[in-house]
């Protein structure tokens, strides 16, 4: 039976190590896999894939369908506008169904690595898109439309060769910023979300070790789930995991299909310890009734159990909630409840996306009180917690 991480860091009062691994494991394939239990089925039980010829044929491909026996297998000619799951609105009643039993194989022609500057200097090439979990204001599905299940792509060799040689023409970071003092900093999950995405695959843990070889940048990725199995991907401080929060009320009816807040909170130090820089996003900030003091519950909470040397390297980034017209009719379909706090067309503006979308944010001077308000409540209450960025 394996024993608690003993020595000074483990005598620190307050939390303790929520899945108990020894501080560096002999050997990684000696430790179950998380990936392999019935927590993780209970996500993730995929029963049908659809899949390029390519993605198939891939060394990635094969691998993850090797994890997949007798799972049934439709060949797309591409991973994007599937008849079957996209555009078809007979998937809202199904929609965590289609979440939990369905994986798409792709490749991702286009590498753009793109500048961002608020989270993370570069967005980098996302390695999925679509997500098991079913969290009712996420962005990703806004373009899909009826049905978002991971999408994983399988040339994950393309994928980190390109990162490489960005990351490698930057050169050293010139000057600090909000992103990060020294360090280049990558967004490796955009549109999904990698601690599930290792559920599947090796494609995060790929991305965390070609981190551990650039001295001068840093991954970056947001995550509602904690995934055990990251543990001993020894990253070396050279990837940032970002824990999601909200109070407990909001999580439980928007985060559906996510790890509760509370174990979020819980599994911060064994993430650092793991060798992890470790952040949060206060993310979305939900205007509703009685929202002011279950942020305060929360902050306290997070000042009782985290341990001085998490919140002696921590910080926040706040974001208030955006909303889409699109997601909103699709979420009546499912889970009108979310509706009730997320669309709130009296104290919300609209917004027209790039990519012409409907979107509806808090009005401006609205948000600005509430940023205002939120910052004071995380003085009160946390006031170690930088605040990186907030809008």
């Amino acid at each position: 039976m394996e024993q608690p991480v003993t020595g000074p860091a483990s005598q620190e009062p307050g939390q303790q190590a929520l899945f108990a691994w020894p501080e560096r494991p002999p050997d990684r394939a000696a430790h179950a896999a998380f990936r392999d239990s019935p927590q993780a089925r209970r996500l993730l039980d995929v029963r049908e894939v659809y899949a390029e010829p390519a993605a198939l044929d891939s060394p990635r491909g094969r691998q993850i369908m090797a994890r997949l026996p007798g799972v049934r297998v439709t060949e797309v000619a591409g991973h994007w506008g599937i008849p079957s799951l996209h555009g078809n609105d007979g998937n809202i009643s199904r929609w965590v169904r289609v979440k939990t039993e369905t994986l798409v194989l792709g490749v991702k022609h286009t590498l753009v690595t793109r500048p961002n500057g608020r989270s993370a200097d570069w967005i980098a090439p996302g390695a999925s898109n679509g997500c098991a979990m079913a969290c009712a204001y996420c962005y990703v599905p806004r373009r899909k439309g009826y049905a978002n299940p991971i999408t994983l792509f399988t040339n994950i060799e393309a994928i980190v060769a390109h990162v490489r040689r960005h990351v490698r023409a930057q050169g050293p970071k010139p000057a600090p910023n909000q992103c990060d003092p020294q360090a280049w900093v990558y967004d490796i999950g955009e549109n999904g979300d990698c601690s599930v995405d290792a559920l599947v695959c090796d494609n995060t843990a790929d991305l965390v070790a070609a981190f551990r070889g650039l001295p001068t940048a840093k991954a970056s990725f947001a995550t509602k789930f904690v995934n055990p199995d990251l543990l001993a991907l020894d990253p070396r401080g050279r990837t940032r995991v970002r824990f999601s929060l909200m109070p407990a009320e909001d999580s439980r009816l928007l985060d559906i299909r996510t790890s509760p807040v509370a174990e979020r909170i819980a599994a911060a130090a064994d993430f650092l310890d793991a060798g992890y820089e470790v952040h949060f996003n206060l993310s979305p900030v939900v205007l509703r009734p009685g929202w002011q003091r279950d942020w305060a519950e929360l902050l306290t909470h997070l000042d009782d159990v985290l341990p001085a040397r998490v919140k002696a390297q921590a910080a926040a980034e706040v974001i208030m909630l955006t909303h889409n017209q699109s997601l909103h009719e699709v979420n009546l379909g499912w889970h009108p409840r979310a509706e009730e706090v997320l669309w709130q067309p009296a104290a919300q503006e609209t917004k027209r996306s790039l990519n012409g979308a409907l979107n509806v944010r808090y009005d401006r001077e609205i948000k600005r009180h509430s940023l205002e308000r939120l910052r004071q409540l995380i003085a009160d209450h946390a006031p170690w917690l930088r605040i990186r960025y907030a809008f």
